[in-house]
């Protein structure tokens, strides 16, 4: 069988009492980085056997994984921080267990999207998570201009090295749509900055943003300020 388990997005401290006792169950661990990975079982004080299941070999891995999982074997599926599957690996190997009619257990958990949509103050009740912001730039704009349109929530992933271009393309699309950078969520230095692009960008000139950070933008919805 699989279990998906998701895993502290910083703060170690929120790993569930169900993830351990998965952890703990489990054959074989299958993680996105081995080390990583093993730097949180060993805090945990669980010792076991991984495999490696990253973007560049999920799929010549599945087969082995499906073949050991038919023949009894419990495989803990996890990946860096958050749920796997939400733009970490772990889909390919769910969607083939399901093909194959093997069973799967999804642990609820942390996810730095469902952290930064309730922390940004945003309407919360419906939302577009869109993933990584792409690098190029028109195909970025093209995505903000997407996000701009919709009358929900839109949320993405972020570079810090690319957030200021990001800021600067929407200043220059909708500068009155209020946005919310959420930065290192659940560690020492999270914060949240919510305002227009051009307050977010005063704010990154003196202080040039670092860590994981999750992009907002407002819906278009009445309770967006017109522009």
């Amino acid at each position: 069988m699989l279990t998906v388990v998701p895993t502290p997005i910083g703060n170690r401290q929120d790993i569930t009492l169900r993830a351990i006792e998965a952890l703990q169950a489990s054959d074989l661990v299958a993680a996105e980085d081995t080390r990583h990975s093993g730097m949180l079982l060993a805090h945990l004080g669980i010792k076991k056997p991984f495999v490696s299941l990253h973007a560049h070999n999920e799929s010549s891995r599945c087969g082995e994984l499906l073949d050991r999982m038919a023949s009894g074997l419990h495989v803990a599926l996890v990946s860096d921080a958050g749920m796997p599957g939400i733009s970490d690996p772990g889909h390919r190997l769910i969607r083939a267990c399901v093909d194959r009619g093997l069973p799967i257990t999804v642990l609820p958990g942390p996810c730095a999207v469902v952290t930064a949509l309730v922390g940004s103050g945003f309407p919360s009740d419906r939302f577009y998570f869109g993933g990584f912001l792409p690098v190029k730039s028109g195909r970025r704009v093209s995505e903000l201009t997407a996000a701009l349109e919709r009358r929900e929530t839109s949320i993405f992933y972020e570079s810090p090295h690319r957030i200021v271009k990001t800021l600067a393309a929407l200043e220059g699309i909708s500068p009155r749509r209020e946005v919310c950078v959420a930065r290192e969520l659940s560690k020492t230095f999270e914060e949240y900055l919510r305002g227009m692009p051009h307050e977010l960008l005063a704010k990154f000139s003196s202080k040039p943003p670092k860590g994981e950070i999750t992009l907002l933008i407002r819906g278009s919805g009445r309770e967006t300020e017109e522009e």
